[in-house]
């Protein structure tokens, strides 16, 4: 069996959900070749995993200051090399397009009639999910940006829909504590207004993942590049994480038994939405601007217990692989009513 699959890479959240699902589904005896879009190729980084992976444009979103700019997002252009790049994606060979809300793949696969199936964190979206509030464009906004025949969503709860736990791999380092640290990720916020708050803490220490070519220290603020293993071995040792509400990092969060803090991006419903679940499900703290008052009440908190998601990739590879005859919402239950999950979440 042989599958294309299609990765959104604007953010990390994407690519972290298939550097878990890859390796299940080669795993599995399945062939697969990756396509990325919505980041150019030079701003990749720990690819290695991927193998020879293609890249194309794609579409992504225009943030500035911790909100999405919709005018820049809408006026980015592009369409003509979108449909380009989807008329001119050769899918001769393969069985199935696989989409992580990937759109360069899913439209080409439904030009080429190739079967298809998405799995992603915003296709949960397409059911009934708390934060959303009244979006009647919603639904269909997620279906025309990544069509696909078969969409599967996954998210921290099923809310009583055929919703997947996250695809989220074990933790690379033994999980411990050091008190004083906090690993921050805010890629979407002004990392002027990030030091100016946190300066406000001299009594712990920062670890700052974001745009700069080398690590710098300033006081107790650690300025760190980008780096997957870097980034990994923090998140393991840390008391804590500040973050936007991205799925990918929240979940790895959780999973880590790290009290998190969160800034749901500004003008992005599935952030807003995450937020939302997040501290209704007991999770999370959210704060709707970066300010000393949340912080500092957030940093007294303890830290939770530790979340044991299941092995969804195994469970996805396998059905993948047997033809997808198990209807989803019978796989989803099977994975909820795992014991680490029925306890937490009971369905």
């Amino acid at each position: 069996m042989r599958i294309l699959y299609g990765v959104q890479a604007t953010g990390n959240g994407h690519i972290t959900r298939a550097r878990v699902l890859l390796p299940a589904l080669q795993a599995a005896g399945i062939e697969v070749d990756v396509l990325l879009s919505g980041r150019p190729a030079e701003a990749l980084f720990n690819m290695e995993a991927f193998g020879h992976y293609q890249v194309r444009r794609g579409f992504t979103f225009v943030t500035e200051r911790g909100r999405v700019n919709w005018l820049k997002t809408l006026g980015q252009g592009g369409a003509g090399q979108f449909w380009k790049d989807c008329h001119s994606l050769d899918l001769d060979g393969y069985d199935l397009v696989l989409s992580d809300f990937e759109p360069v793949t899913a439209w080409a696969a439904r030009y080429r009639r190739v079967p298809s199936v998405g799995i992603a964190h915003q296709y949960a979206f397409l059911h009934p999910v708390p934060g959303t509030g009244f979006k009647p464009w919603l639904k269909p906004s997620l279906q025309l940006f990544a069509p696909v025949d078969e969409a599967i969503g996954v998210h921290w709860h099923p809310f009583g829909e055929a919703v997947l736990p996250p695809l989220i791999g074990p933790s690379p380092y033994p999980l411990t504590e050091e008190a004083d640290k906090i690993l921050v990720y805010l890629p979407f916020e002004s990392l002027e207004e990030v030091t100016y708050w946190l300066g406000a803490f001299p009594e712990r220490q920062f670890r700052i993942y974001c745009d700069v070519p080398a690590p710098r220290q300033q006081g107790h603020l650690s300025f760190q590049p980008f780096s997957r293993e870097g980034f990994q071995r923090d998140l393991c040792s840390c008391a804590g994480v500040i973050s936007n509400a991205g799925f990918g990092l929240c979940s790895e969060a959780l999973q880590a038994g790290k009290k998190l803090l969160v800034k749901p991006l500004r003008n992005q419903v599935e952030q807003r939405s995450n937020a939302a679940v997040l501290e209704q499900l007991g999770l999370a703290r959210c704060m709707s601007r970066l300010a000393v008052e949340p912080i500092a009440a957030w940093l007294e908190q303890p830290s939770p217990a530790p979340l044991s998601w299941p092995d969804v990739a195994t469970a996805l590879a396998h059905w993948i692989r047997e033809g997808r005859r198990q209807p989803v919402p019978e796989l989803a239950r099977t994975l909820w009513q795992q014991d680490s999950m029925r306890q937490l979440f009971p369905c």
